[in-house]
This record gives C-alpha cells, structure tokens and sequence, in this order.
C-alpha cells in the first residue's frame, strides 16, 4: 500500500463546502453558468478531491447525480464547483437536474481525506471508512464511502459496483492491470430542511 494527502475540515469549512455545492448546481440549472467559488476559506486552497452527490427528497430519495474524483491538480473550491456541475449534468444520472428539482434536493459532499494505492483491495477495504475508485485503461469509476452501510453490501459486492461504474466487469478489480485506490473522507449533507448541514461520521 501507498498512502497520500492528509486534509480534514472543522464543520465551518464542510458547512460552506455544502452551500458553495448548491450554488454551483443552482448558477449552473437556472443560468448554465459555471459558479466561481469566490472569496475562499483557508482549506479551500489545498488541493484534495472531492465528490458532490444530489438526491431528491421526494419519495425514496432517488439518485439525481453523483461526480467527482478523488485526486485532482485543483484546490478544493474549484473541486467542488467541477463536481457539482457534473452531478447536475446529464452526464451523471442520465437527465440534468432541472430548475423545478432545486427545492427538492438534498445536497452531499465528501472531500478527500487521505488516499491508499493497494494490491489486495478486498483486505485493506474497511467499509463505511473507505470509498473506492478503480482506474483500468481507460475506464475509470468511484463510489461514496457511506453507500456500503447505507445499502448493506459487502466488501465484494462494493468493488463489483466499483468496477461497474467504471464499465468493467464485476471482478475486474481483481485483475493484475486494474489499479484500485481506497480514499477516506469527510461527507457533509444538507439536513431535510436544507436549512443546517450535518457531518456523517463514516
């Protein structure tokens, strides 16, 4: 293993990590323009990856977009706005979040704590800690750290569902030329009032 980074945020910086994700979303649904992060808190300018995860409150909460990545040359502000906007697009979910959408979503983001390069994904994986991320040719996928809690997978069944966010078979993460890498993070979410955001403890 290979370990990289080390980032964490006090609830004020995860706070505004959240709203400046809403309005990159909202700049980019009602005026198809790209948020500038602005005036930027001090760990803003370290540079981390992050992932911005929309769900709509209405019914079961269904998944309207999902992006990010876990490293990237940018500082965290320019992070989050990039992944907001593709969450939004029609890229991620299949259909872009429309401007009717807005009050119904909920908001999540995760910033890249500490990154670890393995070899044996499926011994060093600790669930509810760990998202995962595989990189094979050109294919790459990741997923949020909290979804196997939150769905009950097992390990295996996770980096199944990795691979296949990448488009790769389910066990490719198995293979001598996938290169799987474990991140750990902090995720801050807009409360159902989406007036407050929470840390989750993961």
């Amino acid at each position: 293993m290979s370990e990289a980074q080390a980032v964490r945020l006090s609830y004020e910086d995860g706070d505004r990590a959240v709203e400046l994700a809403r309005e990159a979303v909202e700049s980019f649904v009602l005026h198809g323009q790209r948020e500038q992060p602005g005036s930027m808190r001090e760990a803003f300018y370290q540079r981390t990856g992050a992932f911005v995860r929309l769900e709509s409150t209405r019914g079961r909460g269904r998944l309207r977009g999902c992006a990010g990545a876990f490293r990237t040359g940018d500082q965290l502000g320019h992070a989050i706005v990039e992944a907001a906007i593709k969450a939004a697009s029609d890229d991620s979910a299949g259909s872009e979040v429309g401007s009717k959408e807005l009050d119904n979503l909920r908001v999540s983001v995760c910033v890249v704590c500490t990154t670890v390069l393995t070899d044996d994904p499926l011994a060093d994986i600790e669930l509810g800690t760990h998202g995962a991320a595989i990189d094979r040719g050109e294919n790459h996928g990741s997923l949020f750290p909290t979804l196997p809690v939150k769905h009950g997978w097992s390990a295996e069944e996770y980096l199944d569902r990795v691979a296949r966010k990448a488009g790769l078979p389910p066990k490719a993460w198995q293979h001598d030329d996938a290169m799987v890498t474990l991140f750990e993070g902090q995720v801050f979410r807009e409360r159902d009032d989406a007036k407050s955001v929470e840390e989750l403890k993961i």
